[in-house]
């Protein structure tokens, strides 16, 4: 059996990582690893790969950036022939990337089997790209394995045949519980005892110069409070600097972007966390951090109803009162996801590749 999968963004390296590992304990499975090259980091590449214990790729289809139209039209072009010519038995897609889907279109048209890890979360806010690619995938993949209840039912609501959908936990997980004492060892010696961790990097955020400054000025005026460690995202990096919006405080410690150990390391010590990032509400919630969400809804609602999330919109007025909660100690207790226990890969690997 050929098992190929294809990633294109960090967190589908993070995904991918527990599959691949798991899949190799099977006797007479042969892998193959595409790396689309939809988001690509030449100064973090190696390190990022070298951390979660993954092979490099086989292949770099080095597609870029570029609208979605443009990338994702891009991927299929440059996927395609290394499906006819690799011929895979299966192809594994993760999350809800643009690679996702492109990958899922182009294996479909060959008749070529798709199996998509992180299936059947919704937003139900089509204005997200990732709901879109989230959509498609779904309706086109043979394997659909969800990370918890609710993506079950998603799928059954939208005509999935149940003997397609496979409730397996969260890979997520998987790979934080395997590298956690690493990244607490990763520790940085320097941090504040408490502080807020944020990160942002969505484009209804941080591309609205107006509200991009108003949450500037408001981490500003929290630092008076508490230290505030912001590794800045890339396309959030831009924005500031090509706005020229100012960022005061010298309790405001602005980052650059951390690999993976040394992130899960910020995030465990936290205090509270801001965020805008569906895989940050999954493990602050296994971590019991408080999270403070920066959205209008999240495809990951286990996370509000039994782990530590909030959601608080798009409004940033809400987040001194929010975090002064949580400073007081009112915080969200989480109870244990059933099978958020990093076992999910294994579960994937006994479906597709069974003894």
């Amino acid at each position: 059996m050929h098992v190929l999968h294809v990633v294109g963004a960090r967190p589908n390296f993070m995904k991918a990582a527990p599959v691949l590992a798991a899949v190799r304990a099977h006797e007479g499975v042969r892998q193959t690893l595409v790396h689309t090259g939809q988001h690509y980091d030449a100064n973090m590449a190696g390190v990022f790969f070298d951390q979660l214990g993954m092979p490099q790729p086989d292949l770099d289809l080095g597609v870029g950036s570029g609208s979605h139209g443009a990338q994702t039209g891009e991927i299929m072009i440059r996927l395609e022939p290394v499906i006819t010519e690799r011929k895979p038995d299966l192809v594994l897609v993760y999350g809800d990337v643009n690679s996702t889907m492109a990958a899922a279109v182009v294996c479909a048209k060959l008749l070529v089997r798709v199996g998509h890890v992180e299936a059947g979360l919704r937003s139900y806010d089509r204005s997200m790209p990732e709901e879109i690619n989230r959509l498609v995938t779904d309706q086109l993949a043979d394997f659909l394995f969800t990370p918890s209840p609710d993506g079950d039912e998603n799928l059954k609501r939208e005509g999935i045949a149940p003997g397609k959908i496979h409730l397996v936990g969260n890979v997520m997980i998987d790979t934080l519980v395997r590298l956690l004492p690493r990244a607490e060892a990763c520790k940085p010696k320097n941090l504040p005892p408490r502080y807020v961790l944020v990160t942002l990097h969505r484009p209804s955020n941080v591309d609205d110069p107006a509200w991009l400054a108003s949450l500037l000025a408001t981490l500003g005026e929290l630092s008076q409070e508490i230290d505030i460690v912001f590794p800045v995202h890339p396309r959030t990096r831009q924005r500031i600097n090509g706005l020229n919006l100012p960022v005061s405080g010298n309790r405001v410690h602005l980052l650059d972007p951390k690999p993976y150990l040394e992130f899960l390391a910020l995030q465990r010590y936290a205090t509270v966390v801001i965020t805008d990032s569906g895989g940050i509400q999954e493990e602050t919630t296994f971590l019991g951090i408080p999270c403070l969400t920066l959205r209008e809804n999240t495809e990951r609602p286990i996370t509000v109803t039994r782990g530590t999330n909030v959601l608080l919109g798009r409004e940033i007025s809400r987040v001194p009162a929010e975090l002064r909660r949580v400073l007081q100690g009112e915080v969200k207790k989480a109870s244990p996801i059933p099978l958020w226990d990093g076992r999910a890969a294994a579960r994937i690997a006994d479906v597709i590749a069974p003894a």
